[in-house]
């Protein structure tokens, strides 16, 4: 039995690596005592969900499809083409031109849209291709986290292979 459950539990942790890489990298501890919270008032706590919350499929607001970022469009489309590549999305179509990315995650499909809002900011939108906004909140989130830790790195061409 506890044979069974050491699989199961390696299956689940699999899983979680497998849908949400940079969610699963993060290692959180909670605070255990009253003397432990007056140590730690210093360090910023955040307000992120939880992981069963991040994977379990559900009705996602459309305010959490859209954000906003401090950079021009085409490093946010070039941001954003990574980041579905990183969560090993399918990509289904690419449209550099409009500034589109067609991808499906876990059997759905999603359009990506940037959208361009003056010379130095621009706008994610990350939206059910269906219209069907029960999914799992961790596809949109990961995407956006992916883009902000990855803001700051130079963006190069890479020569044509020959």
């Amino acid at each position: 039995m506890e044979r069974i459950r050491n699989k199961f539990i390696i299956a689940v942790g699999i899983c979680l690596i497998c849908v949400m890489p940079s969610v699963a990298e993060e290692i959180t501890q909670p605070v255990s005592s009253a003397s432990d919270a007056s140590q730690n008032q210093s360090i910023p706590q955040f307000n992120t969900p939880s992981l069963s919350t991040l994977v379990t499929p559900q009705n996602v607001s459309f305010d959490m499809c859209t954000k906003t970022f401090a950079m021009n469009n085409d490093r946010l489309f070039y941001l954003t083409l990574a980041a579905v590549n990183a969560n090993r999305f399918e990509i289904k179509e690419i449209q550099s031109k409009t500034g589109y990315i067609l991808f499906s995650a876990v059997g759905k499909e999603f359009l990506a849209s940037v959208i361009t809002i003056d010379k130095y900011r621009s706008m994610l939108k990350i939206t059910p291709a269906n219209n069907n906004y029960f999914f799992a909140p961790g596809i949109v989130l990961n995407m956006y986290k992916y883009i902000e830790v990855n803001a700051g790195e130079y963006l190069q061409n890479i020569p044509k292979g020959g």
